[in-house]
């Protein structure tokens, strides 16, 4: 037995594919039922020529002869219908199917940690929830109902020409085993190929994602010449991968049409014979094996055919279920169902790291009381930004405990635990909307009038409402229209209308213009009163009034206090820090 990687045909697998077709077991049959008729309704039409011929053309005699029409007209009829429906219920099925597929990746997907992302191409994420699932759409409405109609047509003829002329059959049967062997030879190449294909389909699609959403920054550093090369490179082996496929199609299907041919002329001969001198075939059996045979070996060539889109259904089936097998999700176990926090917060000798031995955090203790504005301040990489993630549980931690109100984070809903805390990044993300959706992010609970409200309480509703259609201004992707500064201001308003109980400012003024600044500052006074705050900032002059400053270096807290008393402290770390940025003020 090959590995499961290399078989021809996974069975497990398409098992559990076919579970999908539970819910749609009615239009299963019916497509079933519609390639049963298409078989059997096409079989019969050679041998109705044949008795036609016998009966009516070789004697002579065509008083019967519009029956055997009619009832020609009726299989070819019956024919089209079944083939009307087989085609729009196999593909309703199919797309069906994907969807129900699909809407289980993307669910699958939005309970990943942070860390499965942070690892995780996003082009070939999207290749699996996109370009993949077609692939397994085609499985349904050109592969396994085609292979299904193929095999049973092909049963049903061999049927029909045993029954009429042993001898022309077994001479017939004899090029069969030859087209099976170069079949199944061609089935285990073209898996392989079509794994390779997909892979490199991933790698182009990766590529270009990446390029494409980076392409400020190879513009900027002139690297346009290098990434084409890469891209050319990239392409040629995508390209490679697919004449692998073709090379292995145009070696087998013209090996299947000559035998195809090669039987039927001996059929003739022979056949033509036996007419001729023995009479131990007739003219009607001799015209219906001519019509037999292409509808026997032509089907085996389309096995081979759809055999080729079933395996890539399969190969993408399989990658869409290792996405779904993955476990990455946080354990979601929590029961307390906490509706508002008072807002104190606990950190007790927490560990973490985000890569196992590379410790990020190492045993920090912190405690910030309800109400409070704490700032934390460090050099990059101290683990500023750790604490909001820990904070907000996309990562979970090595040792310790944190805990909100004095209950441990992880004995809350997660959905109940981020409801509560408001994030303003310093990087912040809009999607292609209007600024309006970009702030509710479709929740319903918010009205626009809530938005428009919490605008203006936060100073920024004149600068929303001097954009082109206001607050329904399409920012397109990324928030492209907008600049840096208002893009941060339409982020302070999307945290601030949900109010929250605690706020997280992560370097929220560290790259914006000094009138955008001042904005931010006084949206920054207006949301963070009475409410628990953590912001975390380089420029030490925005976080001079907090409550408490934090000051972190290599993952420890290596000093706490107001600004002051900070300052106070001889060769002090925050003081060293703030003397330096004081100087460079001056200097600037």
């Amino acid at each position: 037995m090959a590995e499961k990687g290399r078989e021809i045909f996974d069975v497990t697998l398409f098992k559990r594919l076919l579970t999908f077709i539970k819910p749609y077991r009615l239009i299963f049959i019916v497509s079933i039922l519609c390639v049963v008729g298409l078989a059997v309704f096409g079989a019969l039409k050679p041998r109705v020529l044949q008795e036609a011929i016998d009966t009516q053309v070789a004697l002579k005699k065509y008083d019967g002869f519009v029956f055997y029409i009619g009832i020609m007209l009726g299989l070819l009829v019956l024919e089209v219908i079944c083939q009307l429906f087989f085609i729009y219920y196999a593909s309703w099925l199919g797309q069906s199917v994907v969807r129900d597929i699909r809407v289980k990746l993307f669910k699958h997907m939005l309970k990943f940690k942070m860390t499965y992302y942070d690892k995780s191409s996003v082009g070939v994420l999207i290749t699996r929830a996109v370009t993949d699932m077609e692939r397994i759409a085609d499985i349904f409405g050109q592969g396994l109902f085609m292979i299904f109609s193929d095999i049973l047509k092909m049963a049903v003829v061999a049927g029909f020409m045993i029954a009429m002329n042993l001898k022309l059959s077994l001479i017939v049967f004899i090029t069969l085993p030859l087209v099976v062997v170069a079949t199944k030879i061609f089935q285990r190449y073209m898996k392989q190929a079509f794994e390779d294909v997909r892979t490199e389909v991933s790698n182009l699609n990766s590529f270009v994602q990446e390029r494409v959403t980076g392409m400020k920054i190879l513009q900027l550093f002139t690297r346009e010449a290098t990434e084409y090369r890469n891209f050319k490179t990239i392409n040629e082996r995508h390209k490679k991968g697919w004449l692998k496929t073709v090379w292995y199609n145009s070696i087998f299907f013209p090996i299947a049409e000559f035998l195809s041919s090669l039987t039927m002329g001996v059929i003739i001969w022979i056949g033509g014979l036996n007419v001729v001198s023995t009479q131990t075939a007739s003219v009607g059996e001799l015209m219906a094996f001519i019509m037999f045979i292409p509808m026997l070996f032509r089907p085996l060539n389309q096995i081979a055919n759809k055999f080729n889109t079933l395996q890539m259904g399969m190969v993408a089936a399989d990658r869409v279920f290792k996405v779904l097998d993955t476990e990455s999700q946080l354990d979601d176990t929590g029961t307390v169902e906490a509706t508002h926090f008072k807002g104190d917060i606990t950190f007790n000798n927490v560990y973490f790291s985000y890569i196992e031995d590379e410790e990020v955090l190492k045993g920090i203790s912190l405690n910030i009381k309800a109400g409070e504005t704490v700032a934390i301040v460090g050099a990059t990489g101290a683990g500023k930004s750790t604490i909001i993630n820990l904070l907000n549980r996309f990562y979970d931690i090595n040792s310790g405990v944190i805990k909100i109100d004095d209950i441990d984070i992880k004995d809350m809903r997660l959905a109940a635990l981020r409801s509560q805390i408001a994030v303003v990044l310093q990087d912040v993300f809009l999607f292609a909307d209007t600024i309006l959706n970009n702030i509710t992010l479709n929740n319903p609970e918010i009205s626009e009038d809530d938005v428009i409200e919490a605008a203006k309480a936060i100073g920024i509703h004149k600068f929303i409402s001097s954009l082109p259609n206001g607050y329904h201004y399409n920012v397109k992707e990324r928030g492209v229209m907008l600049s840096s500064g208002q893009r941060q201001l339409i982020s302070f308003l999307r945290a601030y209308v949900t109010n929250p109980s605690i706020l997280i400012l992560d370097e929220a003024t560290s790259s914006v213009d000094s009138y955008s600044e001042q904005l931010i500052q006084d949206a920054t006074d207006t949301i963070t009163k009475g409410r628990t705050s953590i912001v975390i900032a380089h420029r030490l002059a925005t976080i001079q009034q907090a409550d408490k400053i934090i000051v972190m270096d290599a993952g420890k807290i290596v000093e706490q206090g107001t600004h002051q008393s900070l300052l106070e402290k001889d060769n002090g770390y925050y003081k060293n820090l703030y003397e330096v940025q004081f100087l460079k003020a001056e200097a600037v």
